[in-house]
């Protein structure tokens, strides 16, 4: 499956679901499961990133690469579900789409499911655009960087650059929670996604995201185990437009977000603040 089928997949079937194949490297193979997924994720990434060193890096090279990573997540023994693509099929223009936050997954499969639709960029932590290699392909796609030491500045660069973006018709991603967490805990997640929608007048897209299938590595964060018995899934909502003050749009991707989370098994803290 390339690229282009991949893209009439979504576009016409909204969604997407790991052929029922069998794994037997990855399921009777110690260790396999972890070679084979960073094998194919450095190898995407080396491929991409000297293309961003060389300025030929463009968004068909980014869906194919994120599609590369799909890949890896399969040949690893991971099975992926991707469902409720119906909102954005009929949606022109762009959206800020607003995620919990679980993996580096979400990271490098979400393009190769919103690209089809329009152009899209998102919200990273600053240190990620100085590491090697993927470095160079956040720089190259110019992600908006945050430091997260003052949050007053995080804040002015969300909305400002975010809008700029948006004007331009790009969507963007949105990461509410402080720091990655395979626990939904709503207090945590703030409005950080629908104040950007409001300031720049578009709707904002809820995604509900179950990607333990990588865990949080001792040493190195992005380097964790990894696990293939835990399904992965991607679930979008419909556009919901910004109304007021965005309380309620708030709080429908709150919802959207922390039913799905516990349909799948997920852990979801509701206490009150």
């Amino acid at each position: 499956m390339d690229h282009t089928q991949f893209k009439q997949i979504i576009a016409t079937k909204h969604g997407y679901r790991t052929p029922d194949r069998r794994r037997l490297l990855a399921r009777h193979v110690p260790g396999w499961p972890g070679y084979i997924f960073y094998a194919r994720i450095a190898l995407a990434f080396l491929k991409e990133g000297l293309a961003g060193r060389r300025g030929t890096l463009n968004n068909e090279r980014w869906l194919r690469a994120s599609l590369s990573c799909m890949k890896a997540v399969e040949s690893a023994g991971g099975r992926l579900t991707v469902s409720g693509l119906e909102g954005l099929s009929t949606h022109k223009g762009p959206l800020v789409f607003i995620a919990n936050h679980m993996s580096i997954l979400e990271t490098v499969i979400l393009p190769s499911l919103t690209l089809p639709y329009n152009d899209v960029t998102f919200i990273i932590k600053d240190e990620l655009r100085h590491y090697p290699v993927i470095g160079w392909v956040m720089q190259a796609l110019d992600f908006i960087a945050v430091h997260r030491k003052n949050p007053r500045e995080d804040l002015k660069i969300v909305l400002n650059e975010g809008q700029r973006r948006i004007q331009k018709g790009c969507s963007v991603v949105v990461f509410p929670q402080a720091t990655r967490s395979t626990v939904f805990d709503v207090n945590n997640f703030n409005t950080l996604g629908v104040k950007l929608a409001r300031k720049a007048g578009v709707p904002v897209v809820p995604i509900a995201l179950k990607t333990d299938f990588h865990g949080t590595g001792r040493w190195l964060k992005d380097i964790g185990p990894i696990y293939p018995e835990r399904p992965i899934y991607f679930k979008f909502g419909n556009p919901i437009p910004i109304v007021g003050n965005g309380q309620v749009a708030h709080q429908s991707v709150v919802e959207f977000i922390a039913e799905n989370l516990t349909s799948w098994g997920v852990e979801v803290r509701t206490h009150s603040v």
